[in-house]
């Protein structure tokens, strides 16, 4: 299995794996799945601000995707990310999502950020919540009922992250450029 940069012929396998999701899981909030063509348009939305939208690939088969985006557009939010990640059916539990949301904390430590933020949908994801764990997140909280999909009421589950030292000193200049976006 590699890692490396997702590109734009990777979007119908982004697509097929994220509407597997979106029509079977509470992972996403979302409802329908959005076309290769809206996946690709995501994609460049997170590249586009100089962070890392990662595929994981076998024998020439994309088999899981994690990013990190922006947090938040306001400009106090430049040193927060929020990561997501998500694997194919058939790829889950073969360390897929771990290998490639590895290498996404290692981009977004070498940009110089200093939180990282995951949004988890339903407090019974524990694969995610799992994941999260192992790679160093902590409990931030729950929110209650805050989405309905699939006739039920689905939480989240916050976890976080820092990195860099998170709020332990001052960040140096930088951060996410957020103007304009």
């Amino acid at each position: 299995m590699i890692v490396r940069a997702a590109a734009p012929a990777d979007a119908e396998a982004l697509a097929a794996i994220y509407g597997h999701h979106v029509l079977h899981g509470f992972g996403t909030f979302e409802e329908v799945p959005p076309s290769p063509e809206e996946m690709e348009a995501r994609r460049r939305a997170v590249t586009d601000y100089g962070l890392p939208y990662l595929v994981a690939e076998e024998a020439g088969r994309v088999l899981g995707f994690a990013y990190a985006g922006p947090f938040r557009t306001r400009a106090a939010y430049r040193y927060t990310v929020e990561d997501s990640v998500y694997v194919a059916p058939d790829a889950v539990g073969r360390g897929v999502g771990k290998a490639v949301l590895v290498e996404v904390l290692s981009a977004c430590e070498q940009m110089g950020l200093r939180q990282v933020v995951a949004v988890i949908g339903d407090s019974q994801n524990a694969a995610s919540i799992g994941l999260h764990r192992a790679l160093g997140f902590a409990d931030a909280g729950v929110g209650r009922s805050f989405g309905y999909k699939f006739g039920r009421w689905v939480d989240i589950v916050w976890m976080q992250k820092p990195l860099n030292g998170g709020d332990s000193t001052a960040p140096d200049a930088g951060g996410l450029a957020l103007a304009g976006h």
